[in-house]
């Protein structure tokens, strides 16, 4: 938290535990039942929103339109975060993992348009459910 110059609250550490301890990308929806009420729906949108803005965590879209939530584990700062590897989302657990080793391709685009954010997802059965 120090280094992404975020003050440590419990509702922080609290939040930050959930994504400690799932190693996979999670959901509001995810947060919410791992803390079991402790906080409400406003104030993990806050946090959630405070850690993309310091680099902490980056958006993860996944098949079923809804936004996950993983771990930033490039040097990501609050000025740019560096997210150029695959999503991989298992058919059976439902888990999305970030595949951080794996970069998403070069996409060349039309002249006058820009890339701003790139998403990659590939869906089959992840190494535990195999």
């Amino acid at each position: 938290m120090k280094d992404h110059s975020l003050r440590l609250t419990q509702s922080r550490g609290d939040v930050i535990s959930v994504f400690l301890d799932k190693n996979v990308a999670v959901s509001h929806g995810d947060i919410e039942s791992e803390i079991d009420g402790k906080y409400d729906r406003v104030t993990i949108y806050r946090t959630l929103k405070s850690f993309i803005d310091k680099g902490l965590i980056h958006r993860v879209l996944d098949d079923s339109g809804a936004t996950r939530y993983a771990l930033c584990h490039d040097n990501c700062s609050e000025d740019s975060h560096k997210h150029n590897h695959i999503h991989f989302k298992c058919q059976k657990c439902d888990e999305t993992t970030c595949i951080e080793h794996v970069d998403i391709p070069e996409v060349n685009l039309p002249n006058g348009f820009q890339a701003i954010e790139s998403n990659y997802l590939v869906s089959g059965i992840c190494k535990k459910c195999n």
